[in-house]
């Protein structure tokens, strides 16, 4: 029987490009992978995500699993809850994709994310409603106390944004099921927003539709197009949100690991081996 994951306690890949092996013992709560250019920081993300797409959907075979295996928490898992957050912001070329789609605003990849991400929101407030007329309903009085805050994420949520964004103006529409903003008396929709505002939309959106289950969420470079006073505040804000996440991530920015952040560094050269 399968049984989900808390977060991966290691990864180790054998062979990677034929000629070293990885061993990376991972913390709980943030681990950020670091190197120079082309040392293989992506490489082994992208592996590892690849990995776990075959375990969660039950086709891995010793075949086809690339040298990479995990350790879990607790060790009896056999996968674990995980999004991949890409941060460039480069231009959609796959036409068939576009067809699909039918919205002449997605554009690039982040709008893509974006799109992807609103059904998930629609699908985390139908979760959140029906938690709470459970909790109303019970007849248990502690129950419904509880449900005043079952929606705390979400609005704690659209306060970090509103925070972030104020110097534009913009502000997230409470009344709206959809992600909207409001900016002096107009409407806007996320693909209209800057690209370093909807990196850090896609991110924070990412996060809080999880509702706080424990799961792994893997970002490459995350600090692309981000101003330097939002990557250092970039890891708080996530974990803010949820306190179960684990964070994977690769960065070349001293600032998204200034805030007390040092000790969750690991080079790649000291875990590798040949």
């Amino acid at each position: 029987m399968k049984k989900r994951a808390d977060y991966i306690k290691r990864i180790e890949i054998k062979g990677l490009w034929g000629r070293k092996n990885i061993s990376w013992d991972l913390r709980p709560d943030v681990n950020i992978l670091s190197g120079a250019n082309g040392i293989g920081k992506s490489t082994i993300l992208n592996s590892s995500v690849k990995i776990l797409n075959k375990l969660e959907g039950g086709s891995l075979s010793n075949e086809d699993n690339m040298g990479v295996s995990f350790v879990f928490s607790p060790e009896d898992a056999t996968y674990i809850y995980y999004d991949v957050i890409r941060s460039f912001d480069r231009p959609l070329i796959n036409s068939g994709l576009l067809e699909k789609i039918g919205n002449q605003n997605v554009q690039t990849e982040l709008d893509w994310q974006l799109y992807q991400l609103q059904r998930r929101y629609l699908d985390y407030q139908v979760n959140i409603g029906n938690h709470i007329i459970e909790l109303l309903t019970s007849g248990n009085p502690e129950d419904q106390a509880k449900a005043a805050e079952v929606s705390h994420a979400k609005t704690k949520f659209q306060d970090l944004i509103d925070d972030l964004f104020g110097d534009t103006g913009k502000k997230i529409s409470r009344k709206s099921n959809e992600i909207l903003f409001e900016q002096d008396g107009d409407t806007l929709t996320p693909y209209q927003l800057s690209s370093g505002e909807k990196q850090m939309l896609v991110i924070l959106l990412t996060v809080l539709v999880q509702n706080n289950q424990h799961y792994a969420l893997f970002m490459d470079e995350p600090e692309i197009s981000l101003h330097v006073e939002w990557q250092q505040r970039l890891i708080q804000l996530i974990r803010s949100l949820n306190p179960n996440v684990q964070i994977i991530l690769t960065t070349h920015s001293p600032a998204v690991i200034m805030n007390g952040w040092i000790d969750a560094v690991t080079e790649v050269s000291d875990i590798t081996t040949r």
